[in-house]
């Protein structure tokens, strides 16, 4: 077995690495001040049920509206080479509807932010599912290679996204 199928292996024998963000179960239903998605058998959602259920929910602030009050992002995903300075607008479109896509169906995927720092683009987000997601998304519309770098005793990754030409 070489060295690379030894680390996937490990990978997938290895605990997840718990999110400091993750609320613990909330009894019932909770709604979150800030964005008003909604907890509910576990998960947040965007998806209110009925009157009855709002009225009754507890409040609380959700992982997403907390990493980005903190600006404690889960993941980073950086863009580089040439390629990002010839196709910034085109680069950034992409990223924007890959966010709306993710968070339309996870309430806590969302962009914390989006700048440059020299030259590169780098985007942050309050999730690793967005953060993989854009990686794939990048990949797939632009080419280019991305790398993955999960977090061994953090939760977090880190997606380096790079196309010279």
């Amino acid at each position: 077995m070489d060295k690379f199928q030894q680390s996937q292996k490990d990978k997938l024998f290895k605990s997840s690495t718990h999110d400091p963000y993750k609320l613990p179960r909330v009894e019932g239903s909770a709604i979150c001040p800030q964005c008003s998605a909604v907890y509910q058998a576990g998960n947040w959602t965007w998806k209110h049920p009925e009157s009855t259920v709002i009225h009754d929910a507890h409040t609380v602030t959700c992982p997403a509206c907390r990493r980005i009050e903190d600006q404690m992002p889960a993941a980073t995903v950086t863009l580089s080479g040439n390629f990002l300075l010839k196709h910034r607008n085109e680069i950034i479109h992409l990223i924007e509807n890959t966010e709306k896509k993710e968070n339309a169906e996870h309430a806590l995927e969302r962009i914390i932010h989006l700048g440059d720092s020299a030259a590169d683009l780098i985007v942050t987000t309050t999730g690793i599912h967005l953060a993989n997601r854009l990686g794939h998304a990048l990949e797939a519309a632009f080419k280019g290679k991305a790398d993955y770098q999960y977090g061994d005793d953090t939760y977090g990754l880190s997606v380096n996204w790079t196309r010279d030409e």
